[in-house]
């Protein structure tokens, strides 16, 4: 009679922490400011003011904006403030610099609101493959997170993680 494969993994106490469990839904957006600019490169105040007025801001209801600018166009700080309060009662965030900034401000919201209490004592393993744009700052966050309450820390999946941390003992 063949012996009885156990999934050992299975039946440890350990837990996995998926990040894309926490992956806000919704469509984000890059605004490129240079569309606004004369020649790409010079913001005139009252044609920038005139397109932000004329401009349909409701067609990003819901959705995350990061504001940038294309070319090395000088950008006052005023005019990415301007965007922003036209933004606001529609874009679910809004923040200046790229996609994957935006997911980093995301994510970092995200985990700073947290509670880990759940994972308190237990070995967790920081599942690290994602099928969805996670920022490397956001495992570097969870880990400091986690650092005070967990058992241990690991990475990957159970069959192949690699260890970071374990807690030693008093």
């Amino acid at each position: 009679m063949p012996e009885e494969i156990i999934n050992r993994v299975a039946n440890s106490k350990l837990v996995t922490f998926n990040l894309e469990d926490l992956y806000p839904k919704g469509e984000r957006i890059a605004f490129d400011i240079s569309q606004w600019l004369l020649e790409g490169i010079v913001l005139r105040e009252s044609d920038f003011r005139e397109k932000a007025n004329n401009h349909d801001w409701s067609q990003y209801q819901g959705k995350y904006v990061a504001l940038f600018c294309s070319t090395d166009a000088i950008v006052p700080g005023w005019a990415y403030l301007l965007l922003s309060i036209h933004l606001s009662p529609f874009a679910a965030k809004v923040t200046v610099g790229s996609l994957e900034e935006l997911e980093s401000i995301l994510f970092a919201e995200l985990l700073q609101n947290l509670d880990v209490s759940e994972y308190t004592d237990k070995p967790v393993i920081i599942k690290g493959c994602a099928h969805k744009p996670i920022p490397q700052n956001a495992y570097v966050l969870l880990a400091q997170k986690l650092q005070p309450v967990a058992k241990s820390i690991m990475y990957g999946e159970a069959c192949s993680s690699v260890p970071l941390y374990k807690k030693k003992r008093k």
